[in-house]
């Protein structure tokens, strides 16, 4: 597990590389606010080959968080992480690992038959309730949730993770009720909290595609402040003293600012955006998406290149990520270690201010 210790040490190390709020606060350490993701590519033995590498020029050049899940590139990107963690040279305790379940995984590739396997591996043993199945790939009952918990961290080859994600629960919404849901990450967070409290888990979270960034009368919107409710009385039922949920994950690009143009969850003066109201509970959030799988390397809206710092528009688009109000890091999937450079010379560069980057919405 990551420690505080170990993590400022890795900011002595690396620190005086980067510009002002490189290095910004998780718990009682640091992270930097660049992460890589490992979630695009082909599950193949050369996509390993290219993330192992990666992750290596990451984790030596000034990257100490990695992004992952168990559903990536069919457990590979699991297992490819843990074999960079113990290539590269840095301590295990230096790095924030996080990970994610919800999605019934492959194994290795995809299966011919999608369907059968599922069935063969999932349903047919008890591992999954078929009642608890959304879109014949997703399921956050609390056993299921624990059971794939245990099977990422084999993967990853760790006796720790220090953030695990509930992934996606809004696909859940497709088969059942919102407060159905709801009830069904109070169990997962219950479970989630007893394994903090046995020492496995340092805090967990939520990651999301469209939940906490749509309008409340959208299909897939979840409330924070519901979420943040639940957590606290899963933590209560388990008898922990504080909650154990720290953390959102969301897209959040120039192009996809719903996170913080969309006021969708309830404060305490009224209406917020996911980023506001995040702040004002205490948690990290962590973009995904923040080159918009790509997209945006070819270049950003005009208006905003302008603003943001960058010698490419791929930095200029990280560095415009990881400026909004409330974001701890943003992911950027990289799968060379010449990507990995252009990223990592990003992080040279100062964010925007509040107030400028407040200005790029006028």
């Amino acid at each position: 597990m990551s420690t505080g210790t170990a993590t400022w040490e890795y900011r002595d190390r690396f620190g005086d590389g980067f510009g002002r709020t490189y290095f910004r606060r998780f718990g009682d350490g640091v992270v930097s606010s660049i992460g890589l993701g490992t979630y695009l590519g082909d599950p193949t033995d050369e996509y390993d080959r290219r993330y192992r590498e990666a992750l290596v020029a990451a984790l030596e050049g000034g990257i100490n968080l990695v992004d992952t899940a168990i559903n990536y590139r069919a457990q590979r990107s699991e297992r490819v992480v843990g074999e960079a963690l113990d290539e590269a040279d840095v301590g295990r305790e230096a790095v924030v690992v996080a990970t994610k379940g919800g999605f019934l995984p492959f194994d290795g590739s995809r299966p011919e038959d999608p369907g059968r396997y599922v069935r063969e591996e999932f349903v047919d043993p008890g591992l999954v309730d078929p009642d608890e199945l959304a879109m014949g790939s997703h399921c956050i009952d609390p056993g299921f949730v624990d059971a794939q918990f245990d099977r990422s961290l084999s993967n990853l080859g760790l006796e720790t993770v220090d953030l695990y994600y509930v992934h996606n629960p809004e696909t859940q919404l497709e088969v059942r009720s919102r407060e159905a849901v709801y009830d069904r990450l109070e169990g997962c967070f219950r479970r989630l909290e007893e394994r903090i409290a046995a020492g496995d888990l340092r805090t967990y979270g939520v990651a999301t595609w469209e939940a906490f960034r749509v309008p409340e009368d959208d299909e897939s919107y979840l409330s924070l402040p519901e979420v943040v409710s639940r957590a606290r009385r899963a933590a209560e039922a388990v008898g922990n003293d504080t909650t154990g949920l720290g953390a959102v994950q969301l897209p959040f690009n120039v192009v996809m600012a719903d996170a913080f143009t969309v006021e969708a969850h309830e404060g305490a003066e009224g209406h917020q955006s996911a980023l506001a109201f995040a702040a004002d509970a205490g948690l990290n959030v962590f973009t995904s998406a923040s080159l918009a799988q790509g997209r945006l390397a070819s270049g950003l809206p005009e208006s905003v290149a302008e603003r943001v710092s960058g010698d490419t528009p791929a930095q200029r688009a990280i560095n415009f990520a990881r400026s909004a109000p409330g974001v701890t890091a943003a992911l950027v999937g990289s799968s060379s270690p010449e990507h990995v450079a252009e990223n990592l010379a990003a992080g040279e560069h100062d964010p925007l201010g509040a107030r400028a980057f407040d200005a790029v919405f006028e």
